[in-house]
Protein backbone atom coordinates (compact mmCIF):
# COMPACT_ATOMS: atom_id res chain seq x y z
CA UNK A 1 0.00 0.00 0.00
CA UNK A 2 1.93 3.33 -0.88
CA UNK A 3 2.29 5.73 2.03
CA UNK A 4 -0.82 7.49 3.62
CA UNK A 5 0.09 11.24 2.94
CA UNK A 6 -1.61 14.87 2.99
CA UNK A 7 -1.97 17.12 6.29
CA UNK A 8 -3.82 14.05 8.74
CA UNK A 9 -6.24 15.39 11.19
CA UNK A 10 -4.87 14.43 14.23
CA UNK A 11 -5.95 12.10 17.57
CA UNK A 12 -4.82 10.42 20.33
CA UNK A 13 -7.10 7.81 19.89
CA UNK A 14 -9.61 6.47 16.88
CA UNK A 15 -11.85 3.60 17.49
CA UNK A 16 -13.22 1.93 15.02
CA UNK A 17 -17.25 0.32 15.21
CA UNK A 18 -19.48 1.98 16.94
CA UNK A 19 -21.53 -1.02 18.29
CA UNK A 20 -22.08 -1.46 21.82
CA UNK A 21 -18.21 -2.79 22.13
CA UNK A 22 -16.18 0.14 20.53
CA UNK A 23 -19.03 2.65 22.50
CA UNK A 24 -18.01 1.51 25.74
CA UNK A 25 -14.40 1.96 24.93
CA UNK A 26 -14.43 5.07 23.73
CA UNK A 27 -16.57 6.29 26.28
CA UNK A 28 -14.75 4.79 29.37
CA UNK A 29 -11.15 5.73 27.64
CA UNK A 30 -12.66 9.30 27.31
CA UNK A 31 -13.85 9.14 30.91
CA UNK A 32 -10.45 8.32 32.04
CA UNK A 33 -8.48 10.45 29.93
CA UNK A 34 -10.65 13.78 29.60
CA UNK A 35 -7.98 15.85 28.07
CA UNK A 36 -7.46 13.25 25.40
CA UNK A 37 -8.69 13.90 21.69
CA UNK A 38 -10.60 10.22 21.13
CA UNK A 39 -12.70 9.90 17.44
CA UNK A 40 -14.98 6.89 17.18
CA UNK A 41 -15.75 5.97 13.93
CA UNK A 42 -19.03 3.88 12.04
CA UNK A 43 -19.09 3.37 8.63
CA UNK A 44 -23.06 3.06 9.01
CA UNK A 45 -25.21 5.65 9.36
CA UNK A 46 -26.83 4.93 12.87
CA UNK A 47 -24.78 3.51 15.75
CA UNK A 48 -25.63 -0.47 16.72
CA UNK A 49 -26.44 -1.46 13.18
CA UNK A 50 -25.51 -4.77 13.40
CA UNK A 51 -24.93 -7.27 16.42
CA UNK A 52 -25.58 -4.91 18.94
CA UNK A 53 -29.25 -3.55 17.18
CA UNK A 54 -30.04 -7.34 15.96
CA UNK A 55 -30.40 -9.37 19.09
CA UNK A 56 -32.66 -10.93 21.93
CA UNK A 57 -32.03 -8.34 24.25
CA UNK A 58 -30.97 -10.55 27.44
CA UNK A 59 -28.65 -9.57 29.94
CA UNK A 60 -27.15 -12.68 30.68
CA UNK A 61 -25.62 -14.28 34.02
CA UNK A 62 -22.80 -16.24 32.43
CA UNK A 63 -23.70 -19.78 33.20
CA UNK A 64 -22.92 -21.25 30.28
CA UNK A 65 -18.95 -20.31 30.70
CA UNK A 66 -15.90 -21.90 31.71
CA UNK A 67 -14.98 -21.08 34.82
CA UNK A 68 -11.71 -19.06 34.87
CA UNK A 69 -12.63 -17.98 31.44
CA UNK A 70 -12.35 -14.61 30.62
CA UNK A 71 -15.70 -14.58 28.84
CA UNK A 72 -17.44 -16.36 31.78
CA UNK A 73 -15.61 -13.17 34.40
CA UNK A 74 -16.78 -9.97 32.24
CA UNK A 75 -20.01 -12.10 31.58
CA UNK A 76 -20.50 -11.77 35.59
CA UNK A 77 -19.08 -8.62 35.99
CA UNK A 78 -21.27 -7.58 33.01
CA UNK A 79 -24.47 -8.34 34.06
CA UNK A 80 -24.07 -6.00 37.65
CA UNK A 81 -22.53 -3.60 35.50
CA UNK A 82 -25.41 -3.43 32.71
CA UNK A 83 -28.41 -2.96 35.30
CA UNK A 84 -26.25 -0.33 37.28
CA UNK A 85 -25.87 1.63 33.48
CA UNK A 86 -29.37 1.28 33.31
CA UNK A 87 -30.79 2.26 36.70
CA UNK A 88 -28.38 5.49 36.17
CA UNK A 89 -29.67 6.42 32.78
CA UNK A 90 -33.33 5.31 33.43
CA UNK A 91 -33.01 2.63 30.74
CA UNK A 92 -36.32 0.15 31.07
CA UNK A 93 -34.90 -3.38 32.02
CA UNK A 94 -36.26 -6.40 33.82
CA UNK A 95 -34.95 -9.16 35.91
CA UNK A 96 -37.39 -11.95 35.03
CA UNK A 97 -35.24 -14.56 35.56
CA UNK A 98 -34.25 -17.77 33.24
CA UNK A 99 -35.31 -20.95 32.70
CA UNK A 100 -32.93 -24.00 31.37
CA UNK A 101 -35.13 -26.96 30.28
CA UNK A 102 -34.40 -30.47 30.19
CA UNK A 103 -36.67 -32.52 27.92
CA UNK A 104 -35.15 -35.55 27.48
CA UNK A 105 -32.43 -37.99 29.38
CA UNK A 106 -29.50 -36.31 27.18
CA UNK A 107 -30.26 -32.87 28.32
CA UNK A 108 -30.71 -33.88 32.10
CA UNK A 109 -27.39 -34.95 32.15
CA UNK A 110 -26.36 -32.06 30.28
CA UNK A 111 -28.52 -29.70 32.97
CA UNK A 112 -26.50 -31.61 35.50
CA UNK A 113 -23.45 -30.91 34.55
CA UNK A 114 -24.53 -26.87 34.20
CA UNK A 115 -26.28 -27.23 37.68
CA UNK A 116 -22.40 -27.51 38.56
CA UNK A 117 -20.87 -24.83 36.19
CA UNK A 118 -23.38 -22.76 37.85
CA UNK A 119 -22.21 -23.06 41.11
CA UNK A 120 -18.36 -23.22 39.94
CA UNK A 121 -18.95 -19.61 38.60
CA UNK A 122 -20.76 -18.78 41.90
CA UNK A 123 -24.07 -17.73 40.62
CA UNK A 124 -26.93 -18.21 42.27
CA UNK A 125 -29.05 -21.12 40.67
CA UNK A 126 -32.26 -22.82 42.33
CA UNK A 127 -32.78 -26.76 40.89
CA UNK A 128 -36.53 -27.06 39.84
CA UNK A 129 -37.85 -30.93 39.93
CA UNK A 130 -41.33 -31.64 37.08
CA UNK A 131 -43.75 -30.70 39.47
CA UNK A 132 -42.10 -27.21 40.68
CA UNK A 133 -42.04 -26.26 36.96
CA UNK A 134 -45.34 -27.08 36.37
CA UNK A 135 -46.04 -25.11 39.17
CA UNK A 136 -43.93 -21.91 38.05
CA UNK A 137 -44.41 -22.06 34.45
CA UNK A 138 -48.02 -23.92 33.50
CA UNK A 139 -47.65 -24.30 29.99
CA UNK A 140 -44.29 -25.72 29.65
CA UNK A 141 -43.18 -29.44 29.41
CA UNK A 142 -39.86 -30.84 30.67
CA UNK A 143 -38.06 -33.54 33.49
CA UNK A 144 -36.70 -30.46 35.19
CA UNK A 145 -34.84 -26.96 34.94
CA UNK A 146 -32.48 -24.74 36.34
CA UNK A 147 -33.47 -21.07 37.48
CA UNK A 148 -31.44 -18.36 37.40
CA UNK A 149 -33.33 -15.42 38.80
CA UNK A 150 -30.64 -12.35 38.18
CA UNK A 151 -31.46 -12.87 34.39
CA UNK A 152 -32.99 -9.96 32.56
CA UNK A 153 -34.13 -8.19 29.34
CA UNK A 154 -33.10 -4.84 27.88
CA UNK A 155 -33.18 -2.59 24.73
CA UNK A 156 -29.23 -2.60 23.91
CA UNK A 157 -30.30 0.30 21.61
CA UNK A 158 -30.96 1.89 24.35
CA UNK A 159 -27.73 1.35 26.63
CA UNK A 160 -25.88 2.07 22.77
CA UNK A 161 -27.89 5.52 22.64
CA UNK A 162 -26.65 6.36 26.69
CA UNK A 163 -23.09 5.44 25.98
CA UNK A 164 -23.08 7.33 22.83
CA UNK A 165 -24.69 10.46 24.70
CA UNK A 166 -21.82 9.81 27.82
CA UNK A 167 -18.85 9.51 25.04
CA UNK A 168 -19.60 13.04 23.64
CA UNK A 169 -20.37 14.37 26.76
CA UNK A 170 -16.71 13.96 27.89
CA UNK A 171 -15.74 15.31 24.40
CA UNK A 172 -15.47 12.46 22.69
CA UNK A 173 -16.03 12.58 18.66
CA UNK A 174 -18.27 10.15 17.16
CA UNK A 175 -18.70 10.13 12.93
CA UNK A 176 -21.24 8.21 11.44
CA UNK A 177 -20.81 7.51 7.73
CA UNK A 178 -17.01 7.12 7.76
CA UNK A 179 -15.81 3.71 6.95
CA UNK A 180 -11.96 3.42 7.03
CA UNK A 181 -10.12 1.99 3.52
CA UNK A 182 -6.73 2.03 4.69
CA UNK A 183 -4.50 1.55 7.73
CA UNK A 184 -0.88 2.49 8.01
CA UNK A 185 0.82 1.77 11.32
CA UNK A 186 4.52 3.50 11.78
CA UNK A 187 6.65 3.97 14.81
CA UNK A 188 5.43 6.28 16.47
CA UNK A 189 1.60 6.73 14.91
CA UNK A 190 -1.13 5.17 12.95
CA UNK A 191 -2.87 6.64 9.70
CA UNK A 192 -5.95 5.85 8.46
CA UNK A 193 -7.81 6.97 5.26
CA UNK A 194 -11.92 7.07 5.08
CA UNK A 195 -14.04 6.15 1.49
CA UNK A 196 -14.51 10.02 1.88
CA UNK A 197 -10.95 10.97 1.11
CA UNK A 198 -10.03 12.44 4.58
CA UNK A 199 -6.91 11.15 6.63
CA UNK A 200 -6.37 10.75 10.10
CA UNK A 201 -3.67 9.70 12.14
CA UNK A 202 -4.01 8.77 15.90
CA UNK A 203 -1.35 7.54 18.34
CA UNK A 204 -3.23 4.94 19.20
CA UNK A 205 -6.14 2.66 17.17
CA UNK A 206 -9.03 0.38 18.59
CA UNK A 207 -10.71 -1.49 16.09
CA UNK A 208 -14.14 -3.14 17.20
CA UNK A 209 -15.10 -4.04 13.39
CA UNK A 210 -17.57 -6.91 14.77
CA UNK A 211 -18.32 -9.09 11.60
CA UNK A 212 -15.64 -7.04 9.78
CA UNK A 213 -12.83 -7.68 12.83
CA UNK A 214 -10.69 -10.11 10.40
CA UNK A 215 -10.80 -7.59 7.07
CA UNK A 216 -9.86 -4.41 9.48
CA UNK A 217 -6.64 -6.80 10.58
CA UNK A 218 -5.92 -7.67 6.82
CA UNK A 219 -6.00 -3.60 5.95
CA UNK A 220 -3.25 -2.66 8.63
CA UNK A 221 -1.60 -5.69 6.68
CA UNK A 222 -1.89 -8.11 10.06
CA UNK A 223 -2.28 -11.96 9.09
CA UNK A 224 -4.99 -13.25 11.14
CA UNK A 225 -5.28 -16.44 12.55
CA UNK A 226 -8.80 -16.78 12.04
CA UNK A 227 -11.65 -16.09 9.72
CA UNK A 228 -15.08 -14.10 10.74
CA UNK A 229 -17.72 -16.98 9.93
CA UNK A 230 -21.48 -15.36 9.69
CA UNK A 231 -24.01 -17.42 11.52
CA UNK A 232 -27.56 -16.04 10.61
CA UNK A 233 -29.82 -16.07 13.22
CA UNK A 234 -33.51 -15.93 12.65
CA UNK A 235 -36.24 -14.84 15.11
CA UNK A 236 -40.46 -14.96 15.07
CA UNK A 237 -42.64 -13.06 17.31
CA UNK A 238 -45.35 -14.77 19.32
CA UNK A 239 -48.92 -12.43 18.84
CA UNK A 240 -50.22 -10.03 20.82
CA UNK A 241 -52.38 -12.27 22.73
CA UNK A 242 -49.57 -15.10 23.52
CA UNK A 243 -47.58 -11.91 25.27
CA UNK A 244 -48.78 -13.40 28.90
CA UNK A 245 -47.48 -17.01 27.77
CA UNK A 246 -44.54 -17.22 30.19
CA UNK A 247 -43.13 -15.05 33.01
CA UNK A 248 -39.40 -16.13 32.15
CA UNK A 249 -36.94 -16.03 29.18
CA UNK A 250 -37.16 -19.77 28.49
CA UNK A 251 -34.13 -21.74 27.14
CA UNK A 252 -33.49 -25.23 25.92
CA UNK A 253 -30.39 -27.05 27.42
CA UNK A 254 -27.68 -26.50 24.93
CA UNK A 255 -25.09 -29.15 23.55
CA UNK A 256 -21.83 -28.34 25.15
CA UNK A 257 -19.88 -28.85 22.05
CA UNK A 258 -21.63 -25.42 19.77
CA UNK A 259 -21.24 -22.05 21.15
CA UNK A 260 -25.22 -21.30 20.10
CA UNK A 261 -27.72 -21.52 23.04
CA UNK A 262 -30.71 -23.42 20.39
CA UNK A 263 -34.19 -21.42 19.97
CA UNK A 264 -35.15 -19.94 23.22
CA UNK A 265 -38.83 -17.93 24.41
CA UNK A 266 -37.58 -14.60 24.86
CA UNK A 267 -40.28 -12.00 26.81
CA UNK A 268 -39.04 -8.60 25.21
CA UNK A 269 -38.80 -5.18 27.20
CA UNK A 270 -41.81 -4.09 25.30
CA UNK A 271 -44.07 -7.22 26.81
CA UNK A 272 -43.45 -9.09 23.03
CA UNK A 273 -42.23 -12.48 23.19
CA UNK A 274 -39.54 -13.48 20.33
CA UNK A 275 -38.99 -16.97 19.16
CA UNK A 276 -35.35 -17.86 18.60
CA UNK A 277 -32.63 -17.91 17.20
CA UNK A 278 -31.35 -20.33 15.05
CA UNK A 279 -27.89 -20.54 13.86
CA UNK A 280 -28.02 -21.05 9.95
CA UNK A 281 -24.37 -20.34 8.04
CA UNK A 282 -24.86 -17.14 6.65
CA UNK A 283 -23.39 -16.12 3.08
CA UNK A 284 -23.39 -12.40 4.06
CA UNK A 285 -22.03 -10.86 6.58
CA UNK A 286 -24.40 -8.00 6.96
CA UNK A 287 -27.68 -9.79 5.44
CA UNK A 288 -31.11 -9.10 7.70
CA UNK A 289 -32.86 -9.79 4.52
CA UNK A 290 -35.09 -13.07 3.94
CA UNK A 291 -32.44 -14.14 1.01
CA UNK A 292 -29.08 -12.94 1.00
CA UNK A 293 -26.09 -13.37 -1.02
CA UNK A 294 -22.67 -11.32 -1.21
CA UNK A 295 -20.10 -12.78 -3.24
CA UNK A 296 -16.80 -11.22 -1.62
CA UNK A 297 -18.45 -12.50 1.28
CA UNK A 298 -19.39 -15.91 0.13
CA UNK A 299 -16.01 -16.34 -1.92
CA UNK A 300 -13.98 -15.54 1.40
CA UNK A 301 -15.83 -18.44 3.17
CA UNK A 302 -15.40 -21.14 1.07
CA UNK A 303 -11.40 -19.68 0.22
CA UNK A 304 -10.89 -20.12 4.17
CA UNK A 305 -9.55 -23.95 4.86
CA UNK A 306 -10.82 -23.92 8.38
CA UNK A 307 -14.84 -23.44 6.80
CA UNK A 308 -14.34 -26.54 5.55
CA UNK A 309 -12.89 -28.26 8.55
CA UNK A 310 -15.85 -26.35 10.51
CA UNK A 311 -17.98 -28.17 8.28
CA UNK A 312 -16.93 -31.41 7.91
CA UNK A 313 -16.92 -31.65 12.10
CA UNK A 314 -20.22 -30.31 12.31
CA UNK A 315 -22.28 -31.81 9.37
CA UNK A 316 -24.80 -32.85 11.54
CA UNK A 317 -25.89 -29.88 13.24
CA UNK A 318 -24.92 -28.15 9.93
CA UNK A 319 -28.08 -29.90 8.66
CA UNK A 320 -30.24 -29.70 11.16
CA UNK A 321 -30.16 -25.50 11.07
CA UNK A 322 -30.46 -25.22 7.96
CA UNK A 323 -33.58 -27.30 8.12
CA UNK A 324 -35.28 -24.96 10.56
CA UNK A 325 -34.29 -22.72 8.73
CA UNK A 326 -35.70 -23.56 5.26
CA UNK A 327 -38.77 -25.12 7.50
CA UNK A 328 -41.08 -23.61 9.59
CA UNK A 329 -42.69 -26.49 10.77
CA UNK A 330 -39.24 -27.95 11.55
CA UNK A 331 -38.06 -24.80 14.10
CA UNK A 332 -41.34 -25.09 15.61
CA UNK A 333 -40.78 -28.61 16.72
CA UNK A 334 -37.67 -27.80 18.57
CA UNK A 335 -39.74 -24.98 20.83
CA UNK A 336 -42.65 -27.48 21.11
CA UNK A 337 -40.58 -30.13 22.94
CA UNK A 338 -40.56 -27.70 25.91
CA UNK A 339 -43.62 -25.45 25.12
CA UNK A 340 -45.81 -28.12 23.28
CA UNK A 341 -49.09 -25.41 23.11
CA UNK A 342 -47.46 -23.25 20.26
CA UNK A 343 -48.61 -23.71 16.73
CA UNK A 344 -47.12 -22.94 12.94
CA UNK A 345 -49.84 -19.69 13.52
CA UNK A 346 -48.02 -18.55 16.38
CA UNK A 347 -44.54 -17.77 14.56
CA UNK A 348 -44.94 -14.61 12.94
CA UNK A 349 -42.32 -12.58 11.50
CA UNK A 350 -39.63 -11.12 12.99
CA UNK A 351 -35.68 -9.34 11.85
CA UNK A 352 -32.95 -11.34 11.74
CA UNK A 353 -29.61 -11.06 13.15
CA UNK A 354 -26.21 -12.73 12.37
CA UNK A 355 -23.71 -13.12 14.45
CA UNK A 356 -19.71 -12.76 13.76
CA UNK A 357 -18.17 -15.94 14.83
CA UNK A 358 -14.36 -16.14 14.58
CA UNK A 359 -13.18 -19.83 13.28
CA UNK A 360 -8.84 -20.76 13.69
CA UNK A 361 -7.94 -22.13 10.66
CA UNK A 362 -8.24 -25.65 11.71
CA UNK A 363 -11.49 -25.43 11.87
CA UNK A 364 -12.47 -24.99 15.71
CA UNK A 365 -14.49 -21.97 16.73
CA UNK A 366 -13.28 -19.34 19.03
CA UNK A 367 -15.42 -19.77 22.26
CA UNK A 368 -13.85 -17.11 24.45
CA UNK A 369 -12.39 -12.92 23.38
CA UNK A 370 -9.77 -12.71 21.16
CA UNK A 371 -7.27 -10.38 20.98
CA UNK A 372 -4.48 -8.92 18.57
CA UNK A 373 -2.54 -6.23 18.88
CA UNK A 374 0.76 -4.53 17.45
CA UNK A 375 2.73 -1.58 19.38
CA UNK A 376 0.10 1.46 18.11
CA UNK A 377 -3.31 -0.58 17.72
CA UNK A 378 -5.52 -3.26 19.62
CA UNK A 379 -7.68 -5.38 17.66
CA UNK A 380 -10.88 -6.84 19.35
CA UNK A 381 -11.15 -10.03 16.66
CA UNK A 382 -13.74 -11.89 18.50
CA UNK A 383 -16.54 -10.42 20.80
CA UNK A 384 -18.79 -13.65 21.40
CA UNK A 385 -22.53 -13.76 22.89
CA UNK A 386 -22.65 -12.13 25.53
CA UNK A 387 -20.71 -9.48 24.53
CA UNK A 388 -23.35 -7.58 24.86
CA UNK A 389 -24.31 -7.94 28.33
CA UNK A 390 -19.86 -7.90 29.06
CA UNK A 391 -19.56 -4.40 26.93
CA UNK A 392 -19.21 -2.03 29.97
CA UNK A 393 -16.52 -4.66 31.55
CA UNK A 394 -14.83 -5.10 28.30
CA UNK A 395 -14.71 -1.63 27.84
CA UNK A 396 -12.58 -1.06 31.04
CA UNK A 397 -10.66 -4.53 29.95
CA UNK A 398 -9.40 -2.75 26.88
CA UNK A 399 -8.71 0.54 28.29
CA UNK A 400 -6.62 -1.59 30.51
CA UNK A 401 -4.41 -3.06 27.83
CA UNK A 402 -4.05 0.21 25.98
CA UNK A 403 0.03 1.04 26.96
CA UNK A 404 -0.80 5.26 26.99
CA UNK A 405 0.74 6.76 24.15
CA UNK A 406 2.36 10.48 24.85
CA UNK A 407 -0.26 13.38 24.06
CA UNK A 408 0.14 14.76 20.61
Amino acid sequence: MPPLDGNPEQHDYIVIGAGIVGLSTAWQLQQREPQASILLLEKEREIGQHQSGHNSGVIHSGIYYEPGSLKADLCRRGLDATVEFCRSENIPFEQCGKLLVATNLTELERLRALFQRAKDNQLNVEWLEQQQLQQLEPTLSGLSALRIAATGIVDYRQICAAMARRFERYSGSLQLSSEVTAIEESKDHVMLKLGNGRVLQTRFLISCGGLMADRLCELMGLTPKFSIIPFRGEYYRLPPHRQGLVKHLIYPVPDPQLPFLGIHLTRMIDGSITVGPNAALGWKREGYGKFNLNLKDSAAMLAFPGFWKLLAGHIGPGIAELRNAWFKRSYLQQVRKYCPQLTLADLQPYPAGVRAQAVLRDGSLVHDFLFERTPRSLHVCNAPSPAATSAIPIGAYICEQIVTPTPI
